[in-house]
């Protein structure tokens, strides 16, 4: 019994000093989105950086942001370094997701309804997406170095899990907050075993103002379609 003992206790300790978990909350304040201020606090990346030493080993993965009904969903999505992302067409119209902005520069061609196109990420940055066809549609991919991270959800909450113990930089990503107000929020974290629940992060929209964007061409939308769904022709 003794040895049978030793072997459990072994065993729950190894998987404690496996990982621990970070979780806390996210609030957002000074907005003058109307989801904002009905209380949804979702789409906020936060990630973690060793405060020190060698970048983590990151393992690609396969993702998905879907088109359908003229919206991209989800519309933040964090992915570590190397992985692909999907965008299927799940709309009975034409779509040709794109980014021209920092990050990367990426355009998957107009395709039809019930098809798909993907596209690999194989540096890290934020990455804005958009659709040449439709000006409203706008999504953003957090490209991270990291495997640690999390995006939250409505309420604000977010829970980052199987982090070793160790030092970290915690980064923060807002995508209507200003670089000073998000190089502001970066923070030092000390994880043990036992994990690590984090005071409140606020999050101010403050000074952020909203750029139109152009299609692919560097030009603006041209009109909608019409009732019967043609489109006009693009302009180059």
């Amino acid at each position: 019994m003794i040895w049978l003992w030793r072997i459990c206790f072994s065993t729950f300790l190894v998987l404690r000093l496996a990982g621990a978990t970070i979780s806390g909350s996210v609030q957002l304040r000074d907005s003058r989105d109307p989801s904002v201020r009905a209380m949804d606090y979702s789409g906020v990346v936060i990630w973690l950086m060793p405060a020190s030493g060698p970048k983590p080993d990151i393992a690609g993965i396969h993702a998905r942001m879907v088109q359908k009904n003229k919206t991209f969903t989800p519309h933040v999505l964090a992915i570590p370094v190397g992985s692909t992302v999907d965008f299927p067409n799940f709309d009975p119209i034409f779509h040709n997701a794109f980014s021209s902005y920092n990050g990367q520069i990426f355009d998957v061609g107009l395709y039809p309804p019930g098809t798909n196109r993907g596209v690999q990420f194989s540096r890290p940055g934020i990455v804005r997406v958009f659709c040449n066809i439709h000006s409203t549609m706008s999504a953003v991919i957090a490209v991270l170095e990291s495997p640690w991270f999390a995006v939250t959800r409505r309420d604000g909450a977010f829970n980052v899990s199987e982090v070793p113990p160790g030092v970290y930089t915690l980064q923060v990503f807002h995508e209507r907050a200003t670089q000073a107000t998000l190089d502001a929020l970066k923070q030092t974290i000390n994880l043990g075993p036992e994990g690590l629940r984090l005071a409140p992060i606020s999050v101010s929209e403050s000074g952020y103002l909203a750029i139109p964007h152009k299609n692919k061409y560097g030009h603006d939308y041209s009109p909608a379609p019409d009732a019967r769904g043609v489109y006009p022709a693009v302009r180059k």
